[in-house]
């Protein structure tokens, strides 16, 4: 069905987010055109003020509006250890858990020879130079479990490591209330591997 040029053009926009299909970006767009004028003006300044408003942290590049982030002003924070992630929203999901004590560096991507992104693409050099300070001791791998984060994770242990720094990296292994016939190979080779005495 052909709609009004200001509404594809708003199904269009919103079908460009990522797992945002075509019938949820068009449920988006009639719900959107639905809302009251204030409605729309508000979320529309709230998009605004989030790209305008934020910006990365000078010291471990995750999204802050105030620069150093606040994880980064935090002196009660271990200073030894650094949570290396992919995106900030695992910091988020990290900080839900109210037990990590350290510090995090956002690498804004992962090394992926498939997509043409290396090393140079992602934010590694200023975690090399925030490793200068002694005071770090270990970096936690954090990245997710697939091919571009196995290879991110290797890839930056080799580089630590000669520095004398522990590298370690997040264990893995079945997700709580998941059924071991469902679980693929490499998630139960890890079940094992990280396996803990009762």
């Amino acid at each position: 069905m052909l709609y009004p040029t200001p509404v594809a053009k708003l199904i269009d926009s919103f079908s460009k987010l990522p797992g945002i299909g075509i019938k949820t970006a068009t449920r988006l767009a009639f719900h959107t055109i639905s809302m009251t004028d204030e409605e729309v003006n508000e979320f529309a300044k709230n998009l605004l003020a989030a790209k305008r408003e934020l910006t990365y942290c000078s010291i471990c590049g995750n999204l802050t509006d105030e620069d150093p982030c606040a994880i980064c002003q935090d002196q009660t924070r271990d200073g030894s250890l650094i949570l290396v992630v992919e995106a900030s929203k695992d910091v988020s999901a990290m900080e839900k858990i109210q037990e990590y004590k350290g510090r995090y560096h956002v690498l804004h991507g992962l090394i992926s020879p498939m997509q043409g992104i290396g090393p140079d693409d992602i934010n590694l050099k200023s975690l090399i130079n925030r490793l200068m300070d002694d005071q770090v001791q270990e970096v936690i791998i954090a990245t997710n479990a697939t091919a571009d984060g196995e290879a991110t994770s290797m890839y930056v242990s080799r580089l630590l490591k000669p520095a004398g720094i522990k590298v370690t990296r997040l264990a893995r292994g079945l997700a709580v209330g998941s059924d071991i016939e469902y679980a693929d190979e490499v998630t139960l080779l890890r079940a094992i591997e990280n396996r803990t005495e009762l």
